[in-house]
């Protein structure tokens, strides 16, 4: 008889829905504030997950997410880098190449 293996389950900052670990992307704040992409999703530091989305990551830009969930100003470009990141996984996942 097989285990059934627990699937880990987050909640998505801009959206509030509970997902996948998997399909949800990682943001992160280190010790030293920078904020980054975590594509692995292991990097050291507080954690913030969006949907794998465009819709999700447009909104995040719009409602500037991650300046309230980190509690500092997050750089303009910095969201357009994460619209960009989601875009190109998104196209990946369409192909099937993830």
């Amino acid at each position: 008889m097989a285990k059934t293996r627990k699937i880990p389950l987050r909640k998505s900052v801009v959206s509030g829905e509970i997902i996948d670990k998997r399909d949800l992307l990682r943001i992160v704040k280190n010790k030293d504030g920078k904020i980054f992409i975590d594509p692995t999703g292991k990097e050291n530091g507080r954690g913030a997950y969006i949907k794998l989305d465009n819709d999700e990551a447009i909104l995040a830009k719009k409602k500037r997410v991650f300046n309230r969930t980190f509690g500092v100003e997050v750089a303009e470009s910095f969201y357009d880098d994460l619209i960009a990141y989601v875009d190109h996984k998104v196209k990946r996942r369409g192909l099937g190449l993830e």
